[in-house]
C-alpha cells in the first residue's frame, strides 16, 4: 500500500495562484534578466485576454458594491496590465464569448461551456415556481405575469426591469434590492431558468432579451449528458484548485451535490486520474485530506523563487478567487478574512470593503479603500498588517506601488492614507 503524499501548504498555495494567474512577473519586471520564459509576464488586456483569463479561472464573480470599483473589473484588473472595463463589456456584449449567469453566485462564464447550464436551467425553472422566496415576489398569478413578460420582450426586444415600473396604466414604484417587484422577479426567473438571457448593462442594471438573440449559436446546443457534466464539473474544479477536498470541489461550480461528487473522485481514485493527498495548514493543524490530478508532480512543477525585484503586492478584491472560500484561505495562507459590508459599522472590526494584500505567496495585510469620485482621491484605511509581518521599507514600497497602481486602475488622481 503506497503512502500519502504530504504537501505543505506554500506548495498547495502557490499552485493555487498559479492556476489562479497570479503568479505573473510585475509589469517593471519585463526586459530584465530575471523575467525568463519559466516566468511568465502579466499579459496586456484585450477583449480575447479577458475571455482567455475568465477561462482560466473558471468564472468571474459579479458583485454590485462600487465603493472602489466592481469587484469583477478588480478581479481582472489584478491579472491583466491595462485592464479597461470595455474589455469586459466588449467579450460580452460583442463577441459574446461570455454570457452572464449562476455558479456559487452570479458570475460570467465562458460561452462555450452554455451546454453545461442547460442542467441548472431546468434546476432553477422547477425549484424557482416552488420556493415561497419567489412565490411571493410573482404574486398572486405567476403564469400570467410570465406570459406577459415574455411577451413584451419578445415584441419589444431588450428591455430593463425599470421599463415595467408602469405596466398596463398601473403605477409601480422601484424596488429595492431584493424588494422587487413581479415582473422583475419574472424578468430574473426567465434569466435564471435560460429564456432569457443578459444582452448587456446599463449602469449595471440588466438588460434582458431572449436567449436565442443572445446567445443563437449557444442557445441550440443540446445540454451535455448528465455524467459528462458532472465529471466536467469534478475535472474542471480540480483543474483550477490543485489540491482540493471533495467539498470545495463541490462548491465551486455549486452545481452538483456533494455525494455525487464524492461518487466521482472515488471513481477517478479507483482508475488513476486523481490521487489522494494530505495538504499540511499553514500553522497549526492537522493535513486535510484532498484529492490532486495524478500527474500533479509533473503538472504543477513550480517555478524557482522570484527575486526580491520581482516580489509585487497587490491588492486583492473581496472576491476574488484566492479568498472566496474563507476556510481555504485560513488553512493555507492563515489568513482570516471576513466581509464586513454588510455587518453593522459599529461591529465592523477594519472596514467596509476590507481588501487582502498578496505579497508573493502570501497575504501580508490588509486595507479598507474607498473612492472619493468627486475630488479623485483613492482614500486608505490602515493598512493592518499580519502578526509577524514586518513593515520595513522595501514592504512600504511594494505598498505604495500596490496603491498607486490600484488608484490608476480606477482612474483616481491621488492616493491619501487616512
Amino acid at each position: 500500500m503506497t503512502s500519502t503524499a504530504v504537501i505543505p501548504a506554500r506548495v498547495a498555495r502557490r499552485v493555487l495562484l498559479s492556476l489562479q494567474a497570479l503568479d505573473a512577473a510585475p509589469p517593471s519586471a519585463r526586459g530584465t534578466k530575471s523575467c525568463t520564459l519559466a516566468q511568465p509576464v502579466r499579459p496586456r488586456s484585450s477583449a480575447a485576454q479577458v475571455t482567455a483569463l475568465v477561462e482560466r479561472l473558471g468564472y468571474v464573480q459579479i458583485d454590485s458594491i462600487n465603493v472602489i470599483d466592481r469587484a469583477h473589473h478588480l478581479i481582472l484588473s489584478a491579472r491583466l496590465d491595462g485592464f479597461r472595463p470595455a474589455h469586459l463589456a466588449h467579450a460580452i456584449e460583442r463577441r459574446r464569448d461570455l454570457f452572464e449567469h449562476w455558479t456559487h453566485d452570479a458570475c460570467v462564464i465562458p460561452t462555450r461551456w452554455y451546454p453545461h447550464w442547460h442542467h441548472r436551467f431546468a434546476r432553477y425553472a422547477k425549484r424557482d415556481r416552488t420556493n415561497a422566496w419567489w412565490r411571493e415576489r410573482f404574486g398572486a398569478d405567476a403564469d400570467r405575469i410570465m406570459r406577459r413578460v415574455l411577451a413584451r420582450v419578445t415584441r419589444e426586444g431588450p428591455l430593463r426591469a425599470r421599463d415595467f415600473i408602469r405596466a398596463e396604466g398601473e403605477r409601480r414604484e422601484p424596488g429595492g434590492w431584493w424588494n422587487w417587484h413581479p415582473e422583475k422577479a419574472a424578468l430574473e426567473h426567465l434569466w435564471r431558468c435560460g429564456r432569457l438571457a443578459v444582452a448587456g448593462r446599463a449602469r449595471f442594471e440588466k438588460i434582458y432579451d431572449l436567449s436565442e438573440r443572445v446567445h443563437a449559436d449557444a442557445h441550440g446546443m443540446p445540454a451535455s449528458e448528465s455524467s459528462e457534466h458532472l465529471a466536467w464539473l469534478a475535472r474542471s474544479a480540480i483543474d483550477r484548485l490543485g489540491f482540493a477536498t471533495e467539498r470545495e470541489l463541490a462548491a465551486f461550480w455549486s452545481a452538483a451535490p456533494l455525494p455525487e461528487i464524492r461518487g466521482w473522485v472515488n471513481e477517478a481514485v479507483v482508475r488513476g486520474e486523481l490521487e489522494r493527498v494530505s495538504v499540511e495548514p499553514e500553522g497549526e493543524g492537522k493535513p486535510t485530506a484532498c484529492v490532486a490530478p495524478a500527474d500533479w508532480r509533473e503538472r504543477f512543477a513550480l517555478r524557482g523563487g522570484r527575486s526580491k525585484s520581482e516580489v509585487e503586492m497587490l491588492a486583492l478584491a473581496p472576491f476574488d478567487p484566492i479568498i472566496r472560500d474563507r476556510a481555504r484561505a485560513l488553512r493555507l495562507f492563515a489568513f482570516d478574512y471576513r466581509f464586513e459590508a454588510f455587518t453593522p459599522a459599529a461591529k465592523r472590526r477594519y472596514g467596509y470593503y476590507v481588501m487582502p494584500l498578496l505579497e508573493g505567496d502570501r497575504l501580508v495585510g490588509r486595507i479598507d479603500p474607498k473612492f472619493d469620485r468627486d475630488a479623485g482621491v483613492l482614500e486608505i484605511r490602515g493598512p493592518w498588517w499580519e502578526p509577524g509581518i514586518k513593515p520595513d521599507r522595501a514592504r512600504r514600497a511594494r505598498l505604495d506601488t500596490a496603491l498607486n497602481r490600484l488608484a490608476q486602475t480606477i482612474g483616481a488622481g491621488s492616493v491619501q492614507q487616512l
